[in-house]
C-alpha cells in the first residue's frame, strides 16, 4: 500500500499555519455580526467557519498528529463535519472569542509541529478518507485545510455583500 507523503516543504507549510491566525483576523476585522452570520443557501458563514477552525484545530487535526507521533500506525476516525455543524459549541462565538481561541490552539499545534524531527515526518497513520499517510502530508493536509477555509470565508464575505 502506497504511503501518501507531503510535496511541499516542511518549513513552508509551519510557515502557512503560523499566519493563519493572522489571516483569519485580517479578513474579518471590523465586521459586523449581520457580516460574519450571512452565507449563500447551503453554505457556511465566516462565523461558521471561523469556529469549524477553532474546533477543528483540537479535535481533529492536533489530535491525529499526537495519535501519529505517540502510536505506531494509528487508525483514524473519520470527522463528521455535517453532525458538528448541526450541534456544534456556540458559547464562545463572538469573533473576538473565536479568533483567540484559534490562536490558542494554533500555538499548541506549532508546539508539537516545531518540535518534530527527523524520522517523526514519516510516521504513518491509516484513515478510510485518505489511506495511509504519513505525519508530513498530515501537515500539508493542514496547511491545504487553513488556506482553503480562508478563501471559503473570502468568497463567502463577498457574495452576501453583492
Amino acid at each position: 500500500m502506497d504511503t501518501l507523503r507531503a510535496s511541499r516543504d516542511i518549513p513552508s507549510m509551519l510557515e502557512v499555519l503560523a499566519a493563519t491566525a493572522e489571516r483569519l483576523e485580517a479578513i474579518t476585522r471590523g465586521l459586523d455580526d449581520d457580516a460574519l452570520d450571512a452565507a449563500p443557501a447551503g453554505e457556511w458563514s465566516a462565523r461558521t467557519v471561523l469556529a469549524h477552525l477553532r474546533d477543528d484545530e483540537f479535535m481533529v487535526m492536533r489530535l491525529r498528529l499526537e495519535r501519529m507521533v505517540a502510536e505506531e500506525h494509528p487508525t483514524l476516525t473519520p470527522f463528521d463535519e455535517k453532525a458538528w455543524a448541526a450541534s456544534r459549541w456556540t458559547d464562545r462565538d463572538s469573533v473576538e472569542e473565536l479568533l483567540s481561541d484559534f490562536r490558542l490552539q494554533r500555538e499548541a499545534s506549532l508546539m508539537v509541529l516545531t518540535r518534530l524531527e527527523g524520522d517523526d515526518w514519516q510516521r504513518t497513520a491509516v484513515q478510510p478518507e485518505y489511506g495511509v499517510f504519513d505525519v508530513s502530508w498530515w501537515l500539508q493536509h493542514w496547511a491545504e485545510h487553513d488556506e482553503g477555509h480562508i478563501a471559503q470565508i473570502e468568497e463567502t464575505l463577498k457574495a452576501v455583500s453583492t
